[in-house]
């Protein structure tokens, strides 16, 4: 019998044409091709699994589902999904824990750079044909060298603290459960509280789960707390950004600049106010994106799925209802 995969998410015929080259035997694969939850409706009401990568799969989309026996998401946060639901429902809800953690790490130290030495400001610039490099929108700084504060030190953030090591910085990081005195020495690390992260870091690099610990986390007390040569960096989630406070603190010089690959809303509107700074950089959730990880991620999603056809458990380290 012929089980149903459906990517929720958005594709190009070619992307769906390299998932499909990695299809068990058995498994067929169908996508989204609108955005919005009447379409994933639609898409999901007769799919045996479905994988969610950057879209929101709420209750009504799980409850559209007649036979759904697995969600996956293709990553590692599920705040997006309603995972109550998908519980009350008795859908399994999974993840690739791990998968993307070197990736994003990458990217979190180009967008360091970027904002540290105004690279997307003097791409951009150039790209309208004005020569920049005597009317930068502020100061350029080294990474070389200076204190970064990771907040959320699982497997993206102990990466980035691993790539950091080349750059000769000072490293704290906040995390619920501290590391081992042990660990810490192996990774060049200091715990410290969010307090001094803010006081004390030149580069502050969010990596944390949305949570309603999380949510506003960094808003205008905290943005008043760092230094005025510091740059934020999101590749976590939009919610831990209050961004209408993080656009009056970078016009107002509060902080040197910020770079941000995840927002409140996805994708970020056209008329956002984010997109009118020239101390921000901004990229459109790509993070996670590099051709050397999508086999292996992709591979083991449909491996989990491959577990549940057969009636056995997801594995431990990917399971999450």
């Amino acid at each position: 019998m012929t089980e149903t995969i459906v990517l929720l998410d958005l594709t190009t015929p070619e992307r769906a044409d390299r998932l499909r080259a990695l299809l068990p035997p058995g498994f067929v694969l169908t996508h989204g091709t609108a955005r919005g939850d009447e379409h994933m409706k639609q898409i999901i009401a007769d799919a045996d699994y479905a994988i969610a990568g950057q879209v929101a799969v709420s209750g009504d989309v799980l409850r559209a589902a007649r036979k759904l026996k697995l969600l996956h998401k293709w990553g590692v946060g599920v705040d997006n999904i309603d995972t109550a639901t998908a519980r009350e429902l008795g859908i399994g809800v999974a993840r690739t824990t791990g998968s993307n953690a070197l990736a994003v790490a990458e990217f979190s130290i180009g967008l360091m750079l970027s904002a540290l030495r105004f690279i997307g400001y003097g791409h951009a610039e150039m790209k309208k044909g004005h020569w920049a490099t005597g009317h930068m929108p502020g100061e350029t700084f080294l990474l070389s060298g200076k204190t970064v504060g990771i907040v959320g030190f699982g497997a993206i953030g102990q990466n980035v603290a691993k790539l950091l090591k080349g750059f000769g910085c000072t490293i704290l990081y906040a995390k619920r459960q501290p590391l081992s005195v042990a660990e810490e020495a192996a990774l060049g690390v200091r715990y410290a509280a969010i307090d001094e992260i803010l006081a004390q870091s030149d580069i502050v690099s969010l990596h944390c789960p949305l949570t309603p610990e999380t949510t506003n986390l960094i808003d205008t007390k905290a943005l008043a707390a760092m230094k005025k040569t510091a740059v934020l960096v999101n590749v976590a989630r939009g919610g831990v950004v209050n961004e209408a406070e993080l656009v009056i603190a970078l016009r107002n010089r509060v902080i040197a600049g910020a770079a941000m690959d995840v927002y409140s809303v996805e994708p970020l509107p056209a008329d956002s106010e984010l997109l009118t700074l020239d101390n921000l950089v901004v990229t459109p959730h790509l993070a996670a994106m590099a051709s050397d990880t999508f086999a292996p991620t992709v591979s083991r999603m449909f491996a989990n799925m491959a577990h549940v056809s057969r009636g056995e458990p997801v594995p431990e380290k990917d399971f999450v209802v």
